[in-house]
């Protein structure tokens, strides 16, 4: 599967503590992260992550890109709510492109580890890549 990993400034310490937890399903598939974040689970686990930008310099926008083009299987984005961000109609887009192509997402730690443990135990159906997912 291919995963994307996201997390605002608050909550890079928490993606780090997912990954780190659930470093071992993570292996077995392909990883995608915005820049700063990318690099962070990077460093702290070994795994082996291709980055793209930093969320607020585009980085969204490509993970945006991935899933309408149906490159990503699911996406983990530790959002901080209570923080405003500067490119917050990138991280609206970005949602909602999940929502109409059905990519799973996770935005906090309890859907994140729910979604990991499916990962984990191998109980995310793969999408066929040669079928588009279909908005609902």
């Amino acid at each position: 599967m291919r995963v994307a990993l996201i997390a605002h400034d608050k909550k890079k310490p928490e993606m780090i503590g997912l990954a780190i937890k659930y470093k071992n399903a993570l292996s077995q598939h392909e990883i995608y992260a915005t820049g700063t974040t990318g690099k962070l689970v990077a460093n702290a686990t070994g795994l082996t992550i291709t980055c793209k930008k930093s969320g607020p310099l585009g980085g969204d926008q490509e993970i945006g890109s991935m899933i309408a083009n149906n490159a990503l299987d699911l996406v983990i984005f530790l959002r901080d709510p209570l923080s405003a961000q500067p490119h917050e109609p990138d991280i609206s887009a970005l949602l909602r492109l999940c929502d109409v192509t059905a990519t799973p997402l996770a935005t906090n730690v309890a859907s994140a580890e729910i979604m990991l443990t499916a990962l984990d135990r191998n109980e995310i159906p793969l999408m066929n890549p040669n079928i588009k997912k279909k908005a609902i």
